[in-house]
């Protein structure tokens, strides 16, 4: 496709969310370079912004005690839209200082926010989760410009990261104690679930509205008070949020939200005592750093961190239903998740079949800018995502590999890279040892059900894992043996408010979603209650 072709695209996909609010197409006319790159903002993606700005939600502030305040030292930073490499936004790039008010703001109004009753709370995130609903299209569209994925995707993560808060509003109300039997006549004994306190919570780019909502709906929920800090990649989405936050009657400093200097603001809420809980998802190297961190001040720690899922495919497989799996399992998100299959492991009666029906799949696949109709695949976040991804592929055709497809930039530009799925793939090579976080697909072959638990095993990660058979006995058999947090049989999309979300081995700690995710906002209380008619 010439690069004409991509800005008429892009252009129609706009114009058919905005069509009221674009020029003709003859006055769609960005500068692009040879490579690809927008050198001037284009009139689709500035008619965008300027919905979004006129709509309230395009905030450029961090978020400290209700109000929106610029950094200190007046520094910003500039948000980019990886499709065309076009500044959207320069947002406040804060530091130390900015993190240590909005410790002490958030500390100020969990004295008032963990009093007030759940029902109280729960109102206020079921307002909040309203107004996400409401703001659907825009959200989704603000998605799109930071972070590349397609609007229907990219609206699909909205609807998917509001159903948390409404979890959560629900969930408010379900704090349960305890009565234990004690072992005495007249003892009493009570347990009480009492919020942690100030909670740092600390999020990626990949979904930049969901992983935030599904860590702040429960901590809320319970009578936590928040610090977010989103991705200098993508912090519009969280500061959308937090507007209609405030816009939803959530008081002020109970959210706060930092961004900018990750290590500044890393180290303010680690060594902050205000700080009780920290909550992040991210990258397994980054969650060790803020677990001995944490450990200063003996901090309450979740973490979901990377992955290195196997998906594997028997033969007793139905050969449709395991493309498809395999399919969404790898490809959403441009293959930018921590659950996305990193490892496809078909066994060798149908390997031959399911590689050539997943390459096919794969061919199909739409790449484009995220406006653009029908398109699939996105861009890659940044240039060292996509320089990674070249790493890796390049490793294993160098060690042996195939090429069935793809394997190189996309004729895009920018971070464009054609999905690729590579055959006689080795356990030794990159692709299969280290998460790609790419629209790479290795295709491993395996012999028996007992090699095919052996290889899946053989990682340090252990959060998600697919299966693919028709067999029941072996689905137990299977999924027990499988030394992960998640494991999806006959499915490839599997990530729900209502399951627990997280990892074993290196993987992380701790759970989101579900009744279980509350447990991470919460601290036991063990309270006697003696005779007081004793003498």
């Amino acid at each position: 496709m010439t690069l004409s072709g991509v800005a008429r695209v892009a252009f129609v996909g706009s114009r058919r969310i905005f069509a009221s609010h674009l020029p003709s197409m003859q006055s769609y006319t960005p500068a692009f370079s040879r490579q690809g790159i927008v050198c001037q903002m284009s009139v689709g993606m500035k008619s965008v912004t300027d919905r979004l700005r006129d709509s309230g939600l395009l905030r450029t502030q961090g978020l400290i005690g209700g109000k929106w305040i610029d950094a200190y030292d007046g520094k910003t930073l500039e948000v980019h839209n990886p499709a065309t490499g076009e500044v959207i936004a320069n947002v406040s790039c804060m530091g130390g200082k900015e993190t240590k008010d909005a410790i002490s703001s958030a500390f100020d109004a969990f004295n008032s926010w963990s009093k007030l009753t759940a029902a109280e709370r729960s109102k206020g995130l079921r307002k909040w989760y309203d107004l996400l609903m409401a703001h659907k299209e825009e959200l989704g569209q603000l998605i799109t410009l930071e972070q590349g994925k397609p609007l229907k995707e990219a609206v699909g993560e909205v609807d998917y990261g509001a159903k948390f808060i409404e979890f959560y509003a629900e969930e408010a109300k379900r704090v349960y104690g305890d009565i234990i039997p004690a072992t005495l006549p007249d003892r009493r004994i009570f347990v009480l679930k009492q919020p942690v306190g100030v909670a740092g919570a600390i999020t990626p780019w990949n979904f930049p509205l969901a992983m935030i909502t599904r860590k702040v709906g429960p901590a809320l929920a319970c009578g936590c008070t928040v610090v977010l800090k989103p991705s200098e990649f993508t912090p519009l989405s969280a500061l959308a949020a937090a507007e209609l936050a405030l816009q939803a009657g959530i008081p002020p400093g109970v959210v706060n939200v930092v961004m900018g200097n990750a290590p500044d603001i890393g180290d303010a809420l680690l060594t902050s005592p205000q700080v009780r809980k920290i909550t992040f998802t991210g990258s397994t190297a980054v969650g060790k750093k803020l677990m001995a961190g944490a450990a200063g001040t003996v901090k309450k720690v979740s973490l979901e961190l990377g992955g290195n899922a196997p998906c594997i495919v028997f033969d007793d497989a139905d050969l449709n239903v395991a493309v498809n799996g395999a399919l969404a399992a790898k490809f959403r998100n441009s293959g930018q998740t921590c659950v996305c299959a990193n490892r496809v492991l078909v066994q060798e009666g149908i390997y031959e079949k399911f590689a050539d029906a997943f390459s096919k799949a794969v061919k199909n696949l739409k790449v484009g800018d995220g406006f653009g109709e029908g398109v699939v695949q996105g861009p890659l976040i940044n240039k060292a995502a996509l320089e990674k991804v070249e790493t890796f592929v390049e490793d294993a055709v160098s060690k042996g590999a195939k090429v069935l497809l793809g394997g190189r930039r996309h004729s895009l530009g920018m971070t464009f890279y054609e999905p690729t799925v590579l055959s006689n793939v080795k356990s030794e090579m990159l692709v299969s040892r280290e998460e790609v976080f790419g629209p790479v697909a290795p295709l491993l072959c395996f012999k028996t059900e007992e090699e095919a638990i052996h290889m899946a095993n053989d990682t340090n990660a252990g959060l998600a894992a697919y299966i693919f058979t028709n067999n029941l006995q072996r689905t137990w058999r299977v999924s027990e043996a499988l030394e992960y947090g998640l494991v999806g049989v006959n499915e490839g999309l599997i990530s729900t408010e209502v399951a627990p979300f997280g990892g074993v081995k290196q993987s992380g700690l701790g759970r989101e979603g579900s009744k279980y995710g509350m447990d991470e906002f919460l601290e036991i209380k063990y309270v006697c209650l003696g005779d007081m008619n004793r003498k």
